[in-house]
């Protein structure tokens, strides 16, 4: 017999079976940035955005979103954002913002988690509640 039908560690990293290698992924975002951006020629811009999601690739990180200049969704490549300002608390940063926008979609999936557990428990109390009033 084979060890590696027994030892999946043996062949080394095993790619996810749902997922292929270049697929996207989609977190998403909410909150209005404004973001100095500099485009593919290398022009800057400022640009307001109401963001949707973040868009995890191969080799790219799009912040997508409502573009307010255009009022048509953008999406913005991470990499090339030279200043980001969080519209909610004026925060401005200019280093790690892949890592602070990262941050922000993990804090508000969390968030989403909590309160959609929360509603679940919420509605079978209710259901409970209105089974055993029928029954009395």
């Amino acid at each position: 017999m084979s060890e590696k039908a027994f030892y999946p560690s043996a062949m080394g990293a095993v790619a996810p079976l749902d997922r292929p290698a270049n697929a996207w992924r989609t977190l998403p975002l909410d909150g209005h940035f404004d973001l100095v951006y500099e485009d593919a020629t290398g022009v800057w811009s400022n640009r307001s955005l109401q963001a949707r999601e973040l868009k995890l690739g191969p080799g790219r990180t799009l912040l997508g979103g409502i573009d307010a200049r255009r009022g048509l969704y953008r999406g913005f490549r991470v990499d090339r954002i030279r200043r980001l300002i969080d519209g909610a608390t004026g925060e401005r940063i200019e280093t790690g913002i892949l890592d602070q926008l990262l941050g922000r979609a993990e804090a508000q999936r969390r968030a989403n988690a909590v309160r959609i557990r929360r509603q679940a428990q919420a509605r079978r109390k209710a259901a409970t509640r209105r089974a055993t009033e029928a029954f009395q």
